[in-house]
């Protein structure tokens, strides 16, 4: 059903014909041009949220308005002004990443291809200062031809812009949160990185690393790092290795993923700058599944020393529901999270009986973490012994590093 503003037409020009996406703030229309006669995607301000809400729509229409690169969504017009802020950008006749990776894995060079245009269009966003914070498959829209747009910057970050959220949290889908935004910790462009290297590993498995409630998804990444495939060509192994690094330091940069990414699969090495020194890291050792009883100590300690902070989205899915169909024109659906409300906290035996879910675990309403430390818990006591005290985890390579200029 169509809707109208002011009468029929937003800001006496954009006739809203059908709702294409719904997001925390905003909902995305197909709409007519009626001055250039040309069909565009128009992402409307819902009425009826705080004024923060509203400065954070406002303030990502300023940031996508600055960028411009062939990997973004571009922008057409916008309007801040009034009852009705809005954001008109080019419609991507296609489908999001998400609905491409429920038909099942991709292949290893479709992987590549898309890796390396996402990373050439996060060294652009980073090299304008400005941080994602929620790369995810339901952000990145696939056009006709397959090539990948990374939209959504509703909850993007300039240094030094005034904070959107409450004091001592932040905000992303608990899902593709790196470890430091688990842990309340800064955030910089690496954990964009972070994020990209689970999307692409989703990607290849067809399923989502980090699944279950917003907690557990969240908490899981500290007890072990993502489970990456053998069979994988082994530079393509060490990139993910890298990219999902637990010390955002140990992490490429978006540039050299990109090289990477592009590089002949036959080299097994990774383009990094020459003036770094490039040694291949030992494979990442795979971790058993986390014991129940240290999960549940660890899940107590986030419970106990953090503020969960749930974003209710109106429209999304709920966590451990079946993915809602993508509709035939995908596009930048909003995930500018709604105003925060506090909702009581689950027991930690609560969250753990919870069932994990694989397909659509994106389409969460962004969580808010704390910044309190949270400290993984150590494996429960094995052996007819007790043991003396936790066990030290050995050292294992680092990842290669990167050049931060």
């Amino acid at each position: 059903m169509s809707r109208t503003v002011n009468g029929g037409l937003l800001a006496s020009r954009y006739r809203l014909l059908e709702t294409v996406g719904i997001g925390g703030m905003a909902e995305v229309y197909r709409a007519e041009d009626a001055v250039l006669g040309r069909e565009v995607a128009v992402k409307v301000f819902r009425p009826g949220w705080d004024a923060t809400a509203r400065r954070r729509f406002e303030a990502e229409v300023r940031t996508v308005a600055g960028l411009s690169h062939p990997g973004l969504v571009p922008v057409h017009d916008a309007g801040t002004g009034g009852d009705t802020p809005f954001l008109v950008m080019r419609l991507i006749e296609g489908r999001t990443l998400r609905a491409e990776i429920a038909d099942g894995p991709l292949p290893v060079d479709r992987v590549r291809r898309l890796g390396a245009e996402l990373a050439e269009a996060l060294a652009y966003v980073h090299a304008q200062g400005v941080v994602h914070r929620d790369v995810k498959p339901s952000n990145i829209l696939l056009d006709d031809q397959g090539r990948p747009y990374l939209a959504d910057f509703g909850l993007a970050h300039l240094p030094g812009a005034t904070r959107l959220t409450r004091t001592g949290q932040m905000v992303g889908t608990a899902a593709y949160l790196a470890p430091e935004q688990v842990r309340g910790t800064g955030v910089d462009r690496f954990a964009d990185i972070y994020a990209l290297g689970l999307v692409l590993l989703e990607c290849l498995t067809g399923h989502c690393e980090y699944t279950g409630s917003e907690v557990e998804a969240a908490v899981a990444r500290l007890h072990r790092s993502p489970a990456i495939p053998e069979h994988l060509p082994p530079a393509l192994v060490d990139l993910l290795t890298a990219m999902t690094a637990a010390d955002p330091d140990q992490r490429p940069t978006a540039a050299d993923c990109a090289r990477a990414l592009q590089a002949d699969p036959a080299e097994n090495t990774l383009p990094i700058p020459a003036q770094v020194p490039l040694t291949a890291p030992a494979e990442a050792p795979r971790t058993a599944p986390v014991p129940r009883k240290a999960l549940l100590a660890s899940a107590a300690a986030l419970l106990g020393a953090i503020s969960v902070v749930w974003a209710i989205t109106p429209g999304a899915q709920p966590v451990n529901s079946a993915p809602a169909s993508t509709p035939p024109a995908a596009i930048a659906t909003s995930s500018a999270a709604a105003p925060v409300s506090t909702a009581p906290l689950p027991s930690a035996e609560a969250v753990l009986q919870q069932p994990a879910t694989h397909a659509g675990a994106d389409t969460a309403a962004p969580v808010e973490v704390g910044r309190q430390q949270v400290v993984p818990a150590t494996k429960p006591e094995s052996g007819p012994e007790k043991e003396s005290g936790p066990k030290k985890q050995k050292d294992t390579p680092q990842s290669p590093g990167k050049s931060k200029k």
